[in-house]
């Protein structure tokens, strides 16, 4: 239920033990929340009723955690949190436009709250360590 993503001191990304370029890591973390074909190395998948979008999908126990070494430029730092934070508003406007066909942002409160009970944003951040790297 852990999508792990760790930055070293030479700013290279891994994404659950593997290298990732940066402009791959959005589609990745994607994958990982959705879960569409409920494989069982990603978060478990539960069909919930929810109020306005009836029957839907979710993982509900996934996190994202974000780790970086104390050497990580603070730019590559952003850029990763930057893409995980852009996974979570793509898919909640992917999800708008299917059932609402309303970009996320122009639905009312009811409704996008509805949407984040579906895909709520869960980055947990933890201190910086020494991962390697030879800054």
């Amino acid at each position: 239920n852990v999508f792990v993503v760790l930055i070293n001191s030479n700013n290279q990304i891994m994404a659950q033990g593997q290298l990732v370029h940066i402009r791959d890591l959005k589609q990745k973390a994607k994958e990982f929340i959705l879960n569409e074909f409920n494989s069982p190395d990603l978060p478990a998948v539960t069909t919930e009723e929810i109020p306005l979008l009836g029957k839907v999908n979710v993982t509900k126990d996934h996190v994202i955690s974000l780790q970086n070494d104390r050497g990580t430029d603070y730019q590559a730092y952003l850029e990763v949190q930057n893409e995980l934070v852009a996974a979570y508003n793509e898919l909640r406007e992917e999800l708008a436009m299917k059932k609402f066909s309303t970009h996320y942002e122009a639905l009312p409160e009811e409704k996008q709250e509805a949407i984040q009970k579906v895909f709520p944003q869960k980055i947990s951040e933890a201190e910086p360590k020494n991962y390697g790297g030879n800054k």
